[in-house]
């Protein structure tokens, strides 16, 4: 009996929910193992960069500040998307554990994309602040305060939580008759969806307004963003003050590549025909990269948290 037959649960005539997926990815893929141990690494990394980040902010109070919460709520979202993604994937892959249930991958669909999402609109809210840090400096103050924050943060998180919750309802409402052998790493909607018997062409618009609304808009928003603090900068006459303002942006500036030029590449590569990838591959070191990477930028480009780091260490060696 195949992984279609065992998990297989019919309901009446028209309707199947299956009671099982097969998760089929990296099955042709070579030394696989050598990748799992990178993806090990990864997780590791990611969890100690991310605890020391959120730690470094709470301990230190000159971190106590708008800017430092919108850190805090990137760190925190990294640190989760990772967890909800990695031990699952090295748990199915490396033990073979390949089944997984039906609502354990929707819930595990739900928390991949949900955290995905809020990384990509914390970095519109990191925009904004560098927005008005260099076109009003002396509103900014005013303008960007906790309250404020806290209120964009939770914002993100309600809406994006609410669209994510309403499009697995609509997977929910799907009748699986045929293949249940999700062709990827972990449940990924698109890949689940097209297993479906019965029409998904809500699904599909919803996937596309989905796609707008987390990755196409906060990618606008942000190139907006850039456009007029580089009219701001121009504007500024000194050239000292002008390169004290850009070196403000540069570690969001990385971030913004990190996050949204792998998943540039991963769109433009399954586009063109002639580019041979692994799609697989590529969209699981999308997922990964930016939640690794994030914290190690931030520590390392921001003088404010390397010093802070310095400082803690040189409090507790003492």
């Amino acid at each position: 009996m195949g992984p279609d037959q065992k998990a297989a649960v019919i309901f009446n005539a028209t309707f199947v929910r299956p009671e099982k997926f097969y998760i089929g990815g990296f099955s042709n893929m070579p030394d696989v193992k050598y990748f799992f141990v990178f993806l090990c690494f990864v997780y590791i990394v990611t969890v100690l960069g991310n605890v020391l980040l959120l730690s470094v902010i709470y301990q230190v109070k000159t971190l106590h500040t708008p800017k430092y919460m919108i850190v805090c709520n990137l760190a925190f979202t990294d640190l989760c998307e990772s967890t909800a993604l990695l031990p699952k994937v090295l748990d199915t892959f490396l033990f073979n554990r390949r089944y997984i249930v039906y609502e354990a991958c929707l819930s595990y669909m739900f928390f991949v994309y949900f955290l995905a999402s809020m990384q990509s609109w914390t970095l519109v809210i990191m925009a904004y602040d560098r927005l008005i840090a260099i076109c009003f400096p002396l509103r900014y103050h005013s303008l960007v305060t906790k309250q404020s924050v806290s209120v964009l943060l939770l914002c993100s998180w309600v809406f994006l939580s609410s669209l994510l919750i309403y499009i697995i309802k609509l997977f929910d409402g799907l009748s699986f008759c045929r293949s249940l052998v999700i062709p990827d790493f972990f449940c990924e909607y698109a890949a689940t969806f097209h297993l479906a018997c019965n029409d998904i062409s809500l699904n599909v618009i919803m996937l596309f307004v989905v796609s707008v609304l987390l990755m196409c808009l906060p990618l606008i928003f942000i190139a907006v963003t850039y456009v007029c603090i580089a009219i701001a900068l121009i504007r500024i006459a000194s050239a000292q003050e002008r390169l004290k303002a850009m070196k403000t942006c540069t570690s969001h500036l990385i971030l913004v590549a990190i996050f949204f030029l792998p998943i540039t590449g991963a769109t433009i590569a399954s586009v063109v025909p002639y580019l041979e990838v692994n799609g697989i591959l590529t969209n699981c070191l999308t997922l990964i990269v930016p939640a690794f990477l994030n914290p190690i930028v931030y520590s390392l480009k921001t003088e404010e948290v390397l010093s802070s780091i310095k400082k803690l260490l040189l409090k507790n060696k003492c």
